[in-house]
């Protein structure tokens, strides 16, 4: 994977996985929308720019009949997301530069591109940028989220503060409120609110100093429908009514000691009228799609972690009282599927309104299922729609009823475009911008039974030569969350990298993993030292009885609570060669009041949980070479963590620097990444950093570290 193989030098490499250079050139396909209409459907595509230091995105269009190739539609050197059908029209957000004002700064503003054809056009601009879209299916209806700051009266004043403070360079916030951060983001002094997009009416004054362009007849306003929502529209969920009279949102309630939790609201789109729907202690709730008939909403509802309880997650159908924000709020909702023993994730109603399709994770998939919402038999009844091990994700109905789109992966191939038959489940890809990237090896769905008697399963990538003969280093990869699962396409844990390499692969899921119900989850609830370590342990203990499987020579690795697990193992056994921890909790109860979301921490475990749980308690007993990484921007596990296990695995392990500072750990930091490492020459750093660890640990081979190191 360094910079010096052939293929750098012209030469075409086996796979795109030989060579880290084609593998981060490889596009990537990310949401789905299709028009009202159902004939024509649109995603996302990043590709790498030509000095592979970032990805530029674009739109492009795909057949929905899956005949025509697909095509690309947008292009700018900014690059475009975020796409909406309103009208038959496509909206999308850009900071491109207007071709109107060449000479004005870029920001992310609404740009048009209209259904008949042209090119893209401006259809709004705003000072502080605008951020997601929503658009109502039944009218077209636009709504936007966007930024403002809390002193500024109207978009005119929210201009002037903004150009104030980059004048004068202020960066500093003041709050008064929590959190402050959120992963990589600071939060404020701007907060976000909900604005109707609108056609400015004759003889109305445009509120900001540039006016929208879309049409010289017909420029766009924004009306504020959230004026007083100071942060609690922070992250939130919103849907809107595909009448585009009322909008459904989550809304931060703040509650004493710094706490919070969802509630969920109603905004009325032509008065601004907020009526809270659903408030309850111990709740926090998330709003899905509306019916087709604009009177019922789809609702998610969490519950508060507690230290001896896991979360439940479960769908509820409210009665919305046909859509008015002014008339909702008077129903109590009506469990949906809660005997269903998974965590779905609602995604579209049927045109008929018969059935809600959704996703949740299965046993190493995520795949659609349709749950009956009327008919014989059929309310809250669960059938899963896809047979095949893979994941789904942003599915969209057609309008006929007899077909959905949705982008699927696994860990055979990257998000691709699908089309779904209702029917019968079957599933056709459609042509995409970029196919399938080859790859060597296998990929095996192994399991084991835990101490307990648990069943805990795992996918096991092979490099296409090991065998008996020529038994693969094993390398044990624990995923983070820890509410999660090894299910789909990963772009930053990519096992193919490694298993070109020649390693195998082992992808477990263990104890407080999702996919497997609510007793799996909650069987490693507030003590990770036990089940999921025994776990992970019990599966390697399976893997390394194969005979293409090299026991001797093995290491661990695991990002966020994968790195804490890494950590955790470090200091419980000595059967790895070495073990690379990247964005790692370390010490308990400094990760907890420092991450950007303390409450939630400190609700999931007592201190004196945290305590037995910590990993730097057992620092002395670690005998392991360490890989620490970790990124300066991450909030999510403050470098505070990496730093201190970094000191003390120097100062206090069975490795820690001699007489001369010698040491067989290593600390590879990234002073302006977070809690991923995004950027992609720093992608190509971090690869080439832990093969040469591991080629050195397992392989006794000396692999050059990149030579942008300077080393």
């Amino acid at each position: 994977m360094a910079s010096t193989d052939p293929a750098t030098q012209g030469e075409q490499p086996e796979t795109p996985f030989h060579n880290l250079d084609h593998y981060l050139a490889i596009p990537r396909v990310s949401g789905l929308v299709l028009s009202p209409d159902g004939g024509r459907l649109v995603t996302t595509v990043a590709t790498l720019n030509a000095k592979g230091t970032e990805y530029g995105t674009a739109l492009w269009e795909l057949d929905p009949a899956g005949q025509k190739q697909a095509r690309r539609i947008t292009r700018s050197a900014k690059g475009e997301t975020g796409a909406v059908f309103a009208g038959g029209d496509l909206y999308f957000s850009s900071a491109r530069p207007d071709p109107e004002s060449p000479e004005a700064d870029p920001v992310n503003a609404l740009w048009m591109l209209p259904a008949g054809g042209g090119e893209a056009r401006v259809a709004h601009t705003r000072a502080g940028g605008i951020g997601t879209l929503l658009a109502a299916q039944g009218t077209g209806a636009l709504i936007l989220n966007a930024a403002v700051l809390p002193g500024a009266t109207d978009e005119g004043g929210d201009a002037e503060l903004r150009k104030a403070r980059k004048d004068k360079k202020v960066a500093a916030i003041l709050h008064s409120g929590y959190p402050v951060r959120y992963w990589d983001a600071d939060l404020g002094p701007a907060e976000p609110r909900l604005f109707a997009v609108e056609p400015l009416e004759p003889g109305e004054e445009q509120e900001q100093a540039k006016p929208s362009t879309v049409d010289a007849a017909a420029p766009l306003k924004l009306r504020n429908l959230t004026p007083d929502a100071g942060a609690a529209l922070r992250d939130a969920a919103t849907v809107i009514s595909p009448d585009g009279t009322t909008i459904y949102s989550s809304f931060t309630k703040v509650l004493a000691r710094a706490d919070s939790r969802s509630v969920l609201i109603a905004v009325d789109v032509a008065t601004g009228t907020r009526k809270v729907l659903l408030d309850t202690e111990g709740m926090s709730y998330f709003p899905g799609p509306v019916s087709p008939d604009n009177l019922t909403l789809v609702v998610r509802s969490e519950s508060d972690t507690t230290p001896e309880a896991a979360p439940q997650l479960k769908l509820h159908l409210l009665d919305v009282g046909g859509g008015s924000a002014r008339d909702a709020g008077h129903a109590e909702p009506v469990p949906l599927a809660h005997g269903w023993d998974r965590w779905p994730v609602s995604a579209a109603w049927l045109p008929d309104g018969s059935a809600l399709l959704v996703t949740a994770d299965e046993d190493g998939a995520s795949p659609v299922f349709r749950i009956g919402i009327t008919g014989d038999g059929g309310a809250g009844r669960v059938t899963r729609l896809t047979a095949d091990s893979a994941a789904y994700t942003d599915v969209v109905v057609h309008p006929d009823g007899r077909s959905a789109y949705a982008l699927r992966s696994s860990y055979e191939y990257p998000p691709e475009a699908v089309q779904i038959d209702l029917a019968n489940g079957a599933v056709s890809r459609l042509p995409a911008p970029a196919e399938r990237p080859r790859r060597h090896g296998s990929l095996e769905r192994v399991e084991t039974t835990g101490a307990d008697g648990t069943r805990v399963p795992a996918y096991l990538a092979l490099p296409e030569d090991a065998g008996a003969g020529s038994p693969a280093p094993l390398l044990l990869w624990i995923h983070g969350g820890p509410l999660g699962s090894w299910n789909a396409w990963t772009w930053r844990w990519n096992p193919w990298l490694l298993v070109a390499r020649g390693y195998a692969v082992l992808l477990p899921d263990p104890a407080l993993s999702t996919g497997y119900g609510q007793h799996h989850i909650q069987r490693g609830w507030g003590e990770w030292g036990k089940a999921p370590y025994t776990d992970l342990m019990a599966i390697t203990d399976a893997v390394v009885q194969r005979p293409d499987i090299d026991e001797t020579r093995t290491a661990a690795m695991g990002g966020s609570f994968g790195g804490y697990m890494a950590n955790w193992v470090a200091g419980h056994t000595s059967r790895f060669k070495a073990i690379v921890t990247h964005a790692s909790l370390w010490a308990l109860d400094q990760f907890g009041p420092t991450t950007d979301s303390a409450p939630y921490w400190l609700k999931e475990m007592t201190a004196e949980m945290a305590l037995a749980n910590s990993p730097h308690l057992h620092v002395e007993d670690i005998s392991t070479p360490m890989l620490v990484i970790h990124g300066d921007k991450d909030y999510r596990v403050p470098v505070g963590e990496g730093l201190r296990l970094w000191y003390e695995l120097l100062a206090k392990s069975q490795l820690a620097a001699d007489g001369n500072g010698a040491t067989d750990h290593r600390f590879l930091y990234f002073p302006d990444e977070n809690h991923w490492i995004l950027q992609p020459q720093h992608t190509k750093v971090w690869y080439g950093v832990v093969e040469h660890f591991l080629a050195r640990h397992l392989l006794e081979q000396d692999v050059p570290v990149p030579a942008e190191l300077g080393l």
